[in-house]
């Protein structure tokens, strides 16, 4: 067969599945699996003993004098800027926070609820450069940020668009937080992220959101979910503080997460961080319910463990499975939403690495039922970098996770009866009717990953997994298209980021 008549069947095939994907409606997996518990009671109750003991005896640092008037408000005792907490108090305030919500979307098809069985996926967090295989590790800049938004919103795999994808460094630090929030406005109708850089930022992310939904409609259902990280070891610094009590008062969703590798911000064994992780974890989720009470809040776990020859990182390793697989258990345990997990490595391009690292997190994080997972797509070199190669693999592989996750069909047309009495002994099943009607989606079958013969292959131009990701997300990105925005509220958007950009650099 000649290689153009190969490579023309092999693009009908890809518009096929790329219509298919198009007439997919989003829909956002529950976890059909058996959760999988690494401890029992016991020492989930033994954790929880310590945790509670450093909370009681060594204390959090909270370094907002508006925080600790809040603490002491509500009788807590603070010494120095360390608070110090009373077992049945933290029971009390946690106690306050539902056991999950919904998170509104511009298209409401597409909010997600976060908590309970539902799963939801969003793109990487926070990198300052990206990478591809034609240009290499480079700045991320807004043009890269929109990119990584329209793949999110292209991909069903993905739910969320997401918060800050990638860092735009073209941009002025004091402003381009607006630019980021109406590009997740703009180029998607998924739900997304607040600020978190400052009080002021999460103060215009509050603004455009009620720009955007109604001031009213987001009290009753957030339209936000924002990340507060514990600067650990147990300590809460003045810029969460200040985000986390503007959207705590506006009742958006929040995210407490201790971010903890073992050996450098806790220590080496992962029974003492997973005691400090709670601790930190439980002082967050409590003050969010000091400030509003029935905060929506999702119990946060970002852990791994550092090489102690290097002093590096480390991603996949089999201690911080470990740790994600009981933390999950702890927030359960407290009846919240639990954040972890992610596609994971510390490689530097969609290597052999990168692919092993990222699946020994993913896998873990589907078993031990984490309810909201961030950097589930595009992370790359330990999270310093996104990758486009990477995002779409990535995407693909969720698919995957997807079609795992889907519960066992046990219907009548299913168990194909008169299929198996079609086909005499010896014979196969390649064209009875069951196979006919169910042949384009009995199984999950991948864009990215090569079935064909290796000479099939070889015609195709021998393309590793590299070069079809890279032709993928550049086919996507051609065809995008943005999904409808009113042109009145984009103008009330727009006016509003103009006119805060004014006063910001008027400072």
């Amino acid at each position: 067969m000649s290689h153009e008549k190969v490579a023309g069947r092999q693009e009908r095939r890809r518009e096929r599945r790329e219509q298919s994907t198009a007439l997919t409606k989003l829909l956002q997996p529950l976890h059909t699996l058996p959760v999988y518990e690494l401890v029992g009671p016991d020492a989930l109750a033994l954790i929880e003993e310590k945790a509670l003991h450093i909370l009681a005896e060594m204390g959090i640092a909270f370094l907002d004098e508006e925080a600790v008037g809040i603490l002491q408000d509500h009788g807590v005792t603070v010494r120095d800027q360390i608070a110090y907490f009373d077992p049945a108090l933290v029971a009390e305030y946690v106690a306050k926070a539902p056991g999950r919500f919904t998170q509104l979307a511009r298209n409401p098809d597409n909010s997600v609820i976060i908590g309970g069985e539902h799963l939801c996926f969003a793109p990487v967090y926070g990198p300052p450069f990206v990478v591809d295989r034609d240009r290499g590790r480079r700045d991320a800049t807004l043009h890269d940020f929109e990119n990584f938004v329209k793949l999110a919103y292209l991909s069903p795999y993905i739910h969320h668009s997401g918060g800050t994808v990638v860092e735009p460094t073209d941009l002025p630090i004091a402003t381009r937080h607006l630019d980021m929030l109406y590009s997740h406005i703009k180029y998607s109708d998924k739900p997304f992220m607040g600020s978190v850089t400052s009080a002021a930022n999460a103060a215009d992310s509050v603004a455009l959101a009620e720009l955007l939904f109604g001031a009213e409609t987001i009290r009753q259902q957030p339209a936000l979910i924002s990340l507060i990280n514990i600067s650990s070891p147990r300590r809460l610094d003045d810029r969460m503080l200040g985000a986390l009590k503007v959207y705590a008062r506006a009742r958006q969703a929040l995210i407490i997460t201790p971010f903890l590798l073992s050996g450098a911000m806790a220590p080496v064994s992962i029974a003492a961080t997973l005691a400090q992780l709670h601790a930190e974890a439980l002082a967050g989720i409590l003050f969010a319910q000091m400030v509003e009470p029935g905060t929506p809040v999702v119990y946060g776990a970002f852990q791994t463990n550092i090489d102690l020859q290097s002093g590096a990182p480390v991603f996949g390793s089999s201690e911080s499975q470990m740790a994600l697989y009981v933390s999950a258990q702890l927030a359960r345990r407290q009846g919240l939403p639990f954040r972890s997990g992610g596609m994971f490595t510390a490689a530097k391009i969609p290597d052999a690495q990168a692919g092993y690292e990222s699946i020994m997190v993913m896998l873990p994080t589907l078993l031990a039922r984490v309810n909201f997972v961030l950097h589930a797509a595009g992370w790359l070199e330990g999270g310093l970098a996104a990758g486009y190669e990477k995002f779409v693999l990535d995407c693909d592989f969720l698919g995957m996770m997807h079609r795992f996750l889907a519960p066992l069909d046990l219907s009548e047309e299913a168990f194909a009866l008169d299929a198996i009495r079609e086909v005499a002994p010896g014979g196969h099943h390649l064209g009875t009717g069951h196979t006919m009607r169910h042949f384009r989606t009995a199984f999950y079958r991948s864009d990215l990953m090569d079935y064909g013969s290796a000479e099939q292959w070889t015609a195709l131009g021998s393309k590793d997994a590299y070069r079809r990701a890279n032709e993928r997300y550049k086919h996507l990105l051609h065809t995008y298209e943005p999904p409808p925005l009113d042109p009145a509220i984009d103008n009330t958007l727009l006016t509003y980021i103009q006119m805060r950009k004014g006063e910001i650099m008027r400072r």
